[in-house]
Parts: structure tokens; C-alpha cells; sequence
């Protein structure tokens, strides 16, 4: 999914001079609609003994809305639906499951259009909620996170309303983590997400 995208970003960046460009103006709204995918970083909990535990890669629909403020700056929230992921441990597997929700509110700085091609970067907060925690070793319990969220993308046009939108971000969460009422430790997700969208302007 990760390789998917990425070369669809490279492939829209070749060609991005290739269709005129619709500037954003200040009071402008932007919706979009896509798919999000969360690839978290490795070795999330060090268990001891050269043993850690690792939360796997999820993926899930995603919806944004954006207000521009002024022609270049942008307030935007992401939501999307509940995030899967398995959680496993070296050299055991598997060993239980989470959902998430990770709605993140972000200031965007878009710059001025290259054709039709309008790169974007972006600074926010992040509030991941986990729910229907489960594992075979016990009850499992995780802790909400909050912490900062970093973006970097493009939008492509494709029509006079329309427009092909790519970003990757960076999020830090982290969760503090019980099993059977016992903490175990904060288990550092720190995940890249990889975003393909749609996104229309009103």
C-alpha cells in the first residue's frame, strides 16, 4: 500500500504542469474523501531481553475539511474510520489486537501554484483514541495519546472544482500500556501516514 502510493505521488508530480490551475482564495472550504495508511514505527516496547513488541500497519477511510483563512493559509481537521491493528512479539506472534481513532487538527501553509500542481506543509495536534483492546495474554488496556502531528503534500487539479490530494504525515503517539491492571510500559507508535484523497472545493 505504502510503494502504491508513493509511486502515484511521483507519477502526478511528472505531470503536474499539465493541467491549469484553480487557485484557492481566502473563505474557500475544501472537503475531501480517501484511504489513510498508518505504518508505525518498529520495536514499540522493549520487553527486555532483546524482545520487544510491535504494533503492525492499518488501513481505513479518511475524510478532511478545510477553511482557508487567507489565500495561502489553511485550518484543516482529519478524521477517518476505526484504524485495525494487530500487535504481536518477537519470536511469540500475535498476541492481541487494538482499534483507533486518530482525529488531528493542523495549520497548513499552501504554496502558490505550479501549474496545476500546489505543494503544502502543515503543523498540528493529535488526539488518538484506542478502543476494543484485546489480547490472548490477558485484559489489555491503552491509554489515550495526544502529541504534535507534521505534514507534508500536494494537491493536483483535475477539474475547475476538483482535485487529486497527497500527503504524508508524521504523529507522535504514544500509549501508556496495562495488562491485567499491571503497567507494562509506554509503547511508542510514532507512525508515518500515507494519504490518497479526493478533495472538492466549495
Amino acid at each position: 500500500m505504502k510503494n502504491m502510493l508513493l509511486s502515484t505521488v511521483a507519477a502526478a508530480a511528472v505531470v503536474a504542469t499539465a493541467v491549469p490551475a484553480v487557485a484557492q482564495s481566502a473563505g474557500d472550504y475544501m472537503f475531501g474523501f480517501g484511504v489513510g495508511y498508518v505504518d508505525p514505527k518498529s520495536d514499540n516496547l522493549d520487553l527486555g531481553g532483546g524482545t520487544n513488541l510491535q504494533v503492525d500497519s492499518g488501513t481505513s477511510l479518511t475524510f478532511t475539511a478545510e477553511y482557508y483563512y487567507t489565500d495561502n493559509l489553511a485550518v484543516e481537521l482529519l478524521l477517518a474510520t476505526p484504524f485495525s491493528h494487530d500487535i504481536s512479539v518477537d519470536g511469540v506472534g500475535k498476541i492481541g489486537d487494538t482499534k483507533h481513532l486518530p482525529p488531528t487538527l493542523s495549520l497548513n501553509y499552501h504554496f502558490n501554484d505550479i501549474g496545476a500542481f500546489r505543494p503544502f506543509v502543515g503543523i498540528g495536534i493529535n488526539y488518538t483514541n484506542f478502543f476494543e483492546e484485546s489480547s490472548s495474554l490477558g485484559k489489555l488496556q491503552l491509554d489515550d495519546s495526544w502529541g504534535l502531528a507534521a505534514t507534508l503534500g500536494f494537491e493536483y487539479d483535475i477539474s475547475e472544482s476538483g482535485a487529486l490530494r497527497f500527503d504524508v504525515r508524521y504523529i507522535d503517539i504514544e500509549t501508556d500500556a496495562k495488562l491485567n491492571g499491571t503497567s507494562i510500559g509506554t509503547v511508542e507508535i510514532d507512525p508515518y501516514v500515507f494519504t490518497a484523497a479526493y478533495v472538492w472545493k466549495f
